[in-house]
């Protein structure tokens, strides 16, 4: 079993930066990947960005490429979310997700139904 914790969010004015936190906790060594995501009211849940076990590969979705950043540190088993030049609609709950698939990615790196362990979410409010 493997149980995340995010940590992090809030209220931002657009244009301001934001850090999310993810502390990971159990089997984490069994991971192949961990990953964001992000559900606005009303609307379906999306990946944010993804980041192959050990620190590998990232993926990031088209709308926050070039402004978020995925990175994790395996000694604090911590997975981080830098999010800078936020916009309106980045306003959502973030979820922090873990998966013990190695095909992960098989079908896209940023499939929700992919990840088998999900934190609460922390929201994020970016306002105008």
């Amino acid at each position: 079993q493997v149980q995340l914790v995010e940590s992090g969010g809030g209220s931002v004015q657009a244009g301001g930066s934001l850090r999310l936190s993810c502390a990971a906790f159990g089997y984490t060594y069994s991971l192949y990947a961990m990953g964001w995501f992000r559900q606005a009211p009303g609307k379906e849940r999306e990946g944010v960005a993804a980041i192959a076990a050990g620190g590998g590969s990232t993926y990031y979705a088209d709308s926050v490429k070039g402004r978020f950043t995925i990175s994790q540190d395996n000694a604090e088993n911590t997975l981080y979310l830098q999010m800078n030049r936020l916009k309106t609609e980045d306003t959502a709950m973030y979820y922090c997700a873990a998966t013990l698939r190695p095909d992960w990615a098989r079908y896209g790196p940023l499939r929700g139904e992919r990840f088998n362990y999900w934190g609460q979410g922390t929201q994020v409010t970016v306002s105008s």
